[in-house]
């Protein structure tokens, strides 16, 4: 599939976003944990990031003036899930926000429910972007329910690190408290890379549709003699993105290091006392261009069914 670099754009600084909201809900339940100030910012921050994102996406709209057309295909389209989601988490979030100004009880029942509908509701948009890949069966290697695991651990991985940021660089930062946000942003990033390589793993192996399995014909190899046209069309570069298998496991390596070895590292050496919480803060600024790079390679390794009529043996 061709590399939109709106839609990676979008995935990568949103869900980020939803996952700072995801982490700051969860440790806003744990009474004294993050002040009311770290709370706003961190509140802020991530719907910045939400909306630049979701602005993003729509430069990848062909026709944008046609887009409320999505928000009516609810039961059908997962990309109406997540546009209907999008918009309606809003409004939580914008009272979640004020909730945090205001200084709201901790203990008290609303902030327990506001604080569970922020998570689920970031938590089911990240879901929806997942699965509008995960639910198309003539990309094998999207159709797998590890594709909105990825984009979930991910994105929780990302709010870990940002909130970690936050709380580091805050002057009542306790020693405590660091060290649990540190566990939970190694815990997420470990689950994070495992996931990544079980899916790298899982899209190597030839078991896609083939040409035999196109035709029917399967006691000898079949070969297409003529593709239908002598140049490119919508099928082609939109469907046929070819890259090199050098080139694909290079990215691979330098997207997985940035994305998480390094991470990895780092946080289990602020972990283990050796290093101070805020270099630990810095995993999010190698993570961020190393999860571009898987996303790009999400799109580019994608092989439609198509492209057996187009010239491909195998996708």
């Amino acid at each position: 599939m061709h590399p939109a670099l709106s839609i990676i754009f979008f995935t990568v600084v949103s869900g980020a976003g939803y996952g700072l909201f995801m982490l700051t809900a969860a440790a806003g339940l744990i009474d004294g944990l993050i002040s009311p100030s770290l709370g706003a910012q961190a509140v802020l921050i991530a719907l910045i990031m939400v909306t630049v994102g979701l602005l993003s996406s729509s430069l990848h709209l062909a026709n944008p003036k046609n887009a409320w057309r999505a928000f009516f295909r609810f039961r059908t389209s997962w990309l109406s899930r997540e546009a209907v989601f999008a918009v309606l988490f809003y409004l939580p979030a914008a009272l979640y926000g004020a909730a945090w100004m205001m200084e709201v009880n901790a203990d008290s029942f609303w902030w327990l429910m506001l604080s569970l509908l922020v998570f689920a509701g970031a938590l089911l948009t990240v879901f929806s972007t997942g699965m509008i890949y995960a639910c198309l069966k003539t990309i094998r290697q999207w159709n797998t329910p590890m594709t909105p695991a990825n984009y979930i651990l991910i994105s929780l991985m990302h709010g870990a690190m940002l909130l970690l940021c936050l709380y580091s660089l805050s002057p009542t930062a306790e020693t405590g408290a660091i060290q649990g946000l540190i566990a939970s942003a190694l815990a997420a990033t470990f689950l994070a890379a495992l996931m990544k390589v079980i899916h790298y793993f899982w899209i190597g192996k030839p078991a896609g549709p083939s040409l035999n399995t196109a035709t029917g014909f399967n006691r000898a190899t079949v070969r297409l003699l003529d593709i239908g046209h002598s140049g490119d069309n919508f099928l082609t570069q939109e469907f046929s993105f070819t890259v090199s298998p050098r080139r694909i496991m290079l990215l691979r390596i330098a997207g997985f290091f940035l994305s998480f070895l390094i991470p990895l590292f780092v946080l289990a050496m602020a972990l283990a006392g050796f290093w101070h919480a805020i270099a630990a803060a810095w995993c999010f600024a190698f993570s961020l261009p190393g999860v571009l790079i898987e996303r790009w390679l999400f799109f580019a390794e994608a092989r439609h069914v198509v492209n057996l009529y187009h010239g491909m043996q195998r996708t």
